[in-house]
């Protein structure tokens, strides 16, 4: 994906989510860093991430490489659980962004501390920019009510949801053609 945003002429940047990568010395199990971000409060990490989003995205801009102004966001699943918060922290230069693989429902695979659907809910009603929202229609983590719910909350009046058969982990070929289509619409 950073290969396609940057040939469209604008940055790119992935940094690692909770408890995961370079923040641990080792890599951890779901089970592991689900209880460690249960154990340190979902909403707090929530915030972290989104801190760590905007201070990744002054550096940038701070080095000449971002323009604040134009920025996106592209997550799925727990890309997207922290992804709302960070998108709605970018503040008004957000044009766009694409979320997906996630919902205000989830099932016993994951660790019920990570479960805050008001807190997502308010997140997305916050966000007026476009957003495209991909959906797998038979996703077995979280289940495709929750994630049409969280569709809706979104404020933008120019959301897309785009929604393909398989499971959570299925993603189509041609899926992020679409997601990049999107963002240079709204950013080029």
């Amino acid at each position: 994906m950073a290969d396609r945003i940057t040939s469209s002429g604008c940055a790119a940047a992935a940094i690692d989510g909770p408890f995961h990568g370079e923040r641990v010395t080792s890599p951890l199990t779901p089970v592991e860093y689900q209880g460690r971000i249960a154990a340190e409060g979902i909403s707090r990490v929530l915030d972290r991430m989104a801190c760590d989003w905007v201070a990744t995205r002054d550096l940038l801009v701070d080095a000449g490489i971002a323009d604040p102004t134009r920025q996106a966001y592209c997550g799925f699943s727990m890309g997207t659980r922290f992804g709302l918060a960070a998108a709605l922290a970018l503040g008004p230069g957000l044009k766009c962004a694409v979320f997906g693989k996630f919902g205000t429902q989830s099932t016993v695979v994951l660790n019920p501390g990570l479960h805050a659907p008001a807190r997502a809910l308010n997140d997305a009603s916050a966000i007026a920019a476009p957003v495209l929202f991909h959906l797998q229609w038979d996703d077995e983590i979280f289940p495709r009510p929750g994630q049409i719910q969280l569709f809706d909350a979104f404020a933008s009046t120019g959301k897309e949801l785009h929604a393909f058969a398989g499971g959570h982990r299925h993603t189509p070929e041609h899926a992020p053609v679409l997601w990049h289509a999107f963002l240079s619409r709204h950013l080029v």
